[in-house]
């Protein structure tokens, strides 16, 4: 008798990992600090800026502001961004063949993101409909990654052992993330942080396109623990 497929997970970054947001980030930033008689800043240098969470975002475009002039910029971007999103934020190509794969391998699939929840939750379901098990994005009184307060969250609603999941990421965090509890790392190089600095961490696997991973899969990696 053939011995069923051992149950596995996968936990998903969003920002460069699932979708190139850049675009929509940049827009909405520039606009706040324009607002604001700021000067803006190149998609590029906004990129740079990206991935501790909205905080941290705000903080590096307005180094000489104080906290009620970053209050406002915060404030502004916060309500441009949750109109006009969608103006800049795609699906990587191949991500969502990615994830069919995965959904027929039986796999459980979360996002767990520095992004506020709330934007977290609602880009995800618009653009993944009905697609994870759980998604998680920055809430108040909650350490984000590298933290790993939410991936062990996903690990105890799915109560699969770390071995069995895999968590993929372009950002050091992500990996940094993982192998604090000794989940399987997968650096996702086609995001937007230092292909160097992520390899420089040896994780389990680094892919160059959601298309790598599919055909990893294909020629029969199942990524979960012997």
């Amino acid at each position: 008798m053939s011995r069923a497929p051992q149950q596995h997970g996968w936990i998903f970054d969003l920002d460069g990992t699932l979708v190139d947001s850049l675009p929509g980030i940049a827009g909405s930033l520039n606009r706040a600090l324009a607002a604001c008689g700021r000067s803006t800043y190149s998609s590029a240098e906004v990129r740079s800026f990206i991935g501790d969470g909205i905080i941290m975002l705000i903080h590096r475009a307005t180094p000489e502001a104080n906290e009620e002039e970053r209050a406002e910029v915060l404030r502004l971007f916060r309500d441009d961004y949750a109109l006009r999103w969608n103006e800049g934020t795609d699906v990587y190509e191949g991500i969502h063949e990615l994830l069919d794969v995965l959904k027929k391998q039986g796999a459980r699939l979360a996002v767990l993101s520095n992004k506020p929840h709330a934007f977290t939750v609602e880009i995800v379901e618009y653009l993944f409909p009905e697609m994870f098990d759980h998604i998680i994005g920055q809430r108040i009184g909650i350490p984000h990654k590298p933290d790993p307060a939410g991936l062990q969250e996903i690990l105890d609603q799915w109560q699969l052992p770390a071995a069995t999941c895999v968590l993929l990421g372009d950002s050091t965090m992500d990996l940094q993330t993982a192998q604090a509890l000794g989940t399987q790392a997968a650096a996702a190089t086609w995001g937007y942080h230092d292909r160097d600095a992520l390899l420089a961490l040896k994780p389990d696997y680094q892919f160059e396109s959601a298309q790598e991973v599919i055909d990893a899969i294909h020629r029969g990696a199942g990524f979960t623990a012997p």
